[in-house]
């Protein structure tokens, strides 16, 4: 469930890149770009299995492709955390930068914003599964609690009505 693909783009025109994985993400991402609108906007496409979340910020376009099982608060936790990293760096120079200007030095920071963006969301994962589990063995627990009383009070019956019979003559 990661982010697979991340991109930073003034329009049509990329700035850096950076893929987890092997796809046709460039292609895809270059049909998505396009019916993007120029205006600042955030929003998330579906395409298939895929969601395309982005930014739109004075004409900058930061986006990331992610299975449609990731959380979209995630993806935009991240593109936030990238756009923040970005104008940091580069600032006004994006505004007039040829393509893929930034790639060299903007795809690892990419990279290892995709891996903490993947921690985390791991992290949280296993904390959900953890906490499933208490409650199943609490639950289960209570069950066998449940059976050992009722056996015990039968036994308890069992006994009693044995021991009322034995004091009749």
């Amino acid at each position: 469930m990661p982010i697979l693909y991340s991109v930073v783009t003034r329009g049509l025109t990329v700035l850096a890149k950076y893929a987890s994985c092997a796809g046709n993400f460039a292609e895809v991402t270059e049909q998505i770009l396009t019916k993007i609108a120029p205006e600042d906007a955030k929003l998330t496409y579906s395409h298939g299995s895929y969601l395309f979340h982005y930014i739109c910020e004075s004409r900058i376009i930061y986006m990331c492709i992610t299975d449609d099982e990731f959380e979209r608060s995630r993806a935009f936790l991240y593109l936030n955390e990238i756009k923040r990293r970005f104008k940091s760096t580069y600032g006004s120079r994006a505004e007039i930068a040829l393509a893929y200007a930034m790639n060299t030095e903007f795809s690892p920071v990419l990279a290892n914003e995709m891996s903490v963006t993947f921690r985390k969301t791991s992290r949280n994962l296993q904390r959900q599964l953890f906490w499933k589990n208490v409650k199943l063995y609490v639950f289960v627990g209570l069950v066998i609690i449940k059976k050992m009383r009722l056996f015990a009070d039968g036994v308890l019956q069992d006994m009693m009505a044995y021991l009322s019979e034995r004091e009749r003559p």
